[in-house]
């Protein structure tokens, strides 16, 4: 991504104009532009503008209550807001967030807490009765069971049919007890169970309404730390305002930035990554402060890249550490980098423009002895303005850096038949 601000631009071309200035000849006949090729030290560069962020900070957050049991509430608006670039010391005032929504969310809470006390007190009162009932009965087929045992007594003047008769009938009323008994210890658990779950669901009411009521009161959102503060993005990609609604998946609201180290976040093409390498040094211009220029180097290259979005080629993260502190600068600031990819020595360069190229071919105009020749040539890296050139040329051998007439006619001398 060969972006380069204007003054770079200038100062590249100004560059280039004194070259050739001082080399080019004119052939009066085909006004053809002519230089020579230099040798010396070149230096590989790579253009990128940047914006400008802390290399760390500290994050403004939505309260934590937002995610607590029981809080339903997706996302809440921002109803007030500090103006950016407040400094704002610790537990200083940021923003607000909806108090109206919050009231409705716990006057329901309110409402459902009432519900399920009632439902616990109505389970209570059921127990009671029906435990009271079953009691009742157990206490009269005991007294029951003890009538049919004194009949029992009594009747051993009586038939032996008749005997056997009313032992049969306190037999009965025994397993009748017996199972009025285990009826009575199921029915005690049943209704222990109904009342755990009436106190369970009184209990997360009440927890509910209590984080409700935290929440209610975290809604004046305060600094956890001195700083200026600067306002997050939405989802949308735009900055967070009044208006704009975080939540319990997104709650950051804003950040106080250490505004002693500052980076340069920046992304390269494809094409130009592989020559990116971390401690490469790198000057950085802020568009804001067009007579400063700072001194920095490359800290991190993404391993992966991404697509920007409506573009087709991906691109890549890198981030460029400012070496120096400075207060003018602040989180946001457009940068222009130029990052120093190699330095070369001794080496043959021309313009860029020198260079052509074909669908096989690199090649030159080489002007020799008035006769200009198309000759094949091996290139190597570049910046803005150069290229280097490994084969095919010598130092002072001329160039044109425009194409003749009849230049795309002419035959090209290979390399290979050079050599």
């Amino acid at each position: 991504m060969k972006l380069k601000t204007r003054h770079i631009y200038i100062a590249a071309l100004l560059g280039v104009v004194a070259i050739l200035l001082l080399t080019f000849q004119s052939d009066d006949a085909n006004s053809n532009i002519v230089i020579k090729v230099q040798k010396g030290t070149f230096e590989g560069v790579v253009y990128a503008s940047g914006q400008l962020q802390a290399s760390s900070s500290v994050s403004i957050n939505a309260p934590k209550e937002l995610s607590a049991p029981g809080v339903r509430l997706d996302e809440i608006k921002i109803t007030s807001l500090v103006e950016e670039g407040t400094a704002v010391d610790s537990g200083g005032f940021v923003a607000t967030l909806d108090h109206a929504a919050v009231e409705e969310l716990r006057k329901e809470a309110k409402e459902e807490l009432e519900k399920a006390l009632s439902t616990l007190q109505d389970a209570k009162v059921d127990t009671g009765i029906n435990l009271s009932n079953l009691r009742d009965e157990l206490l009269n087929i005991k007294v029951t069971l003890e009538e049919k045992e004194l009949i029992v007594e009594q009747s051993k003047y009586e038939a032996p049919s008749e005997q056997r008769k009313v032992k049969l009938d306190v037999e009965r009323t025994k397993r009748d007890l017996k199972q009025k008994i285990r009826n009575y210890d199921l029915k005690v658990q049943q209704e222990k169970h109904k009342i755990f779950r009436a106190s369970d669901e009184y209990r997360r009411e009440q927890e509910k309404l209590n984080n409700i009521n935290k929440l209610f009161d975290a809604l004046n959102i305060k600094a956890p730390a001195p700083g200026i503060v600067i306002y997050s993005f939405d989802r949308m990609g735009g900055k967070i305002k009044t208006g704009s609604s975080i939540s319990r998946y997104s709650p950051q609201i804003a950040e106080l930035p250490d505004l002693s180290t500052m980076i340069s976040k920046t992304f390269i093409n494809e094409v130009d990554v592989s020559k990116i390498k971390a401690g490469q040094k790198v000057k950085v211009g802020v568009d804001a402060f067009p007579d400063k220029k700072f001194d920095g180097q490359v800290i991190a290259v993404a391993n992966i890249g991404q697509v920007i979005p409506g573009g087709n080629s991906k691109v890549f993260e890198v981030s460029i550490q400012i070496n120096k502190y400075d207060a003018d600068l602040k989180p946001g600031m457009t940068t222009s980098n130029v990052i120093t990819t190699n330095m070369s020595d001794d080496v043959l360069f021309v313009p860029l423009e020198a260079i052509y190229t074909d669908e096989e071919n690199v090649f030159v105009y080489h002007l020799s002895n008035n006769s200009i020749r198309r000759k094949q040539v091996e290139v190597g890296d570049e910046n803005e303005n150069f290229v280097i050139v490994k084969g095919g040329l010598s130092i002072d051998d001329q160039v044109l850096l425009n194409q003749p007439e009849d230049g795309q006619t002419m035959p090209i001398e290979y390399l290979s038949k050079e050599q």
